[in-house]
This record gives C-alpha cells, structure tokens and sequence, in this order.
C-alpha cells in the first residue's frame, strides 16, 4: 500500500530532538464532534455492572479478568473515587468513569473510521513504521473533581517490543490547561532511555523496579485547546502536576507563562507518544473535565512484541498498512 508521509524533516528533527511535537489542526472539528458524540451513546447503553477501577498507583491490586479481557474489548473503568462508602456512585456514571479502552478502534465504526484515517496512516508512514498495528486505544475523561492521577511512567513499560517501537497518538477532545489535568514534559529526557518494564507474570501485573524520582523543576507545562496531534517521543518524561490545580493564570510567575505558551496548540491538534515517553497526571481537581482519546502503535516489521506485556492477544491485530 502506497502511503506517503505529512512530516516535514524539520517536524521529525525536532520531535528527535525535544521529545515532542505539535502539530495543529491535525483533526477537524466535526470529527471531534462524532467522538464525542458516539462514546456518550456508548455511555448511555453501558448499565455500569462489568466495569472495574483503574488506578496507575496500584494496578497490581486492582487488575482483574475485566483488564486483561479489555485488550480485545470496549470496557469501562471506573474512577478511584467514584464510590462512596455505601458502594454506591457520588455521581452519574458519565461522571465517574476513568476511560473506556481498549478495542475502540478495532470495534466501534466511528472510532475506527478516525483511527484508520489518511492522515493516522501518512503520520505514522512519516515515522518509518512498515507494518504497524494498532495495540491498543482508549478514550481518557479525566472527569472533574475526582479524575484520576496518573503517576509517572513509560508508555513502552506496557507496550514493549523489541527493539522498541511503540508510538502514542493522543488527541485532545477538550481544553487540557493546568487546572483540569494537562500533560508535563521534561524536553530531551527521552534521550535517557527505557526506566523499567510493567510485566505480566502468574500472580499479576507489577513494575520490574521502583520508579525514579523527578525534579519537578525540569518539566515545562503543555496546554492544548481541544484537537491538535502533539506527537511525544517515547522515552520523554512527562506529567501532569496537582500543585498548580489550585494556582490562577494571573498567580503564575512569567517565567511559567513563558515556559506553558512553548507549545502553542490550536483546535484540533494531537499528542502524539512514541512509547518510552514516561508521563504522570495528578487528579483534577476542577470543575472542568478533560476528554482525550489516544491510541498505541507498535511495528510488526523487524520487531518482536514482548510476551510479558500486560496485552496477550488471541487474535492478532490487522496491520494498518504494508510497505
């Protein structure tokens, strides 16, 4: 399949060189719209009975058949602090889910349609892939109040083939600021390496070593407004930090207003991860949520998926093209 790139050479330097990359306008407005659209309709029909907790500070606690099952599923997570102490929900379920992954764009049309667009297949034709397949997608609510955090971590640490080869797509559904939860990114950290691995053994899921610890000084704020494809090189650090939760646009020094506007993101823009990135995300604590949805990709050119990923297939995914 003849699949030509939309990268330019000075695009690709620079997301070799910063970790990062922003490119604006990669979707339209309508085609946020649809996502949008189609997962409240899926929300709507899901009755909230087979659903777990996801939690990135203790997923060995909290990984169950309903995890692992999602590889291949549209399955529903719950936030950590959706429940009361009676059980019961504080809220309506479209406030209290965590995500909702991670088979949306092999099984849902109007996710696929999006995750196997043109443009998906010539930005990843930019990145070299020969044969990529896509491992796993997830739409991300970041829900007000009580959205989870998500402490630091390697994408490629769940996702890891060798070599690597695992590229992250995250698109912005809405405003990501520092209030409601948007991503921080350490630039040329992800020249550091891979730090550890999550592996799946007979007991469970867990980290192959404790994680590091960051200077929080290093990482430069990403705020986005809803769109924008920022592709994010997979060994880069990033974050989002709950101590600016409660800091105003006027309470931030000028060097933090310089260091957020580094990045300038209009409507309709990605993230885009390839996966030794290493991020984190605090709760949000405002009252506005932050929808994403994000996909994984890996080669299966050259390249061998590892078998202790958390991801064990019964059915091997369809690659999005052959070159």
């Amino acid at each position: 399949m003849g699949i030509t790139g939309n990268l330019s050479s000075e695009q690709l330097q620079s997301l070799d060189s910063q970790g990062y990359l922003v490119i604006e306008s990669f979707a339209t407005a309508e085609e946020i719209e649809a996502l949008r659209k189609r997962m409240g309709q899926l929300l709507d029909d899901f009755d909230g009975s087979t659903a777990s907790i996801f939690s990135t500070k203790d997923q060995q606690k909290t990984t169950d058949d309903h995890f692992y099952e999602s590889a291949e599923k549209v399955s529903f997570f719950f936030e950590e602090k959706a429940f009361g102490d009676d059980g019961c929900l504080k809220q309506s379920k479209q406030l209290s889910i965590n995500k909702v992954g991670h088979a949306l764009h092999e099984l849902d049309s109007v996710f696929k349609k999006f995750s196997c667009s043109e443009k998906v297949l010539s930005f990843l034709s930019s990145m070299g892939y020969k044969r990529p397949v896509i491992i796993q997608s997830m739409y991300i609510f970041k829900q007000p109040g009580i959205g989870g955090e998500v402490v630091p971590h390697q994408d490629n640490s769940f996702l890891y083939t060798e070599p690597p080869t695992c590229t992250g797509l995250w698109l912005a559904l809405e405003d990501a600021t520092i209030i409601n939860g948007c991503l921080w990114a350490i630039p040329g950290s992800h020249k550091n390496g891979l730090v550890r691995r999550f592996i799946r053994g007979e007991k469970g899921v867990t980290f192959d070593r404790p994680s590091p610890t960051y200077d929080q000084k290093d990482f430069v704020p990403i705020e986005v407004k809803a769109g924008a494809l920022v592709a994010i090189h997979g060994d880069l650090i990033h974050q989002r930090s709950v101590e600016l939760n409660y800091v105003s646009h006027s309470q931030m020094t000028k060097k933090m207003k310089r260091r957020i506007f580094l990045i300038p993101i209009d409507r309709a823009t990605i993230f885009f991860f390839v996966f030794l990135c290493l991020d984190y995300s605090f709760e949000n604590q405002s009252s506005k949520s932050r929808h994403a949805y994000s996909l994984h990709v890996v080669d299966t050119e050259g390249c061998k998926w590892a078998q202790e990923n958390w991801i064990k297939r019964k059915v091997e995914p369809e690659p999005l093209y052959v070159s």
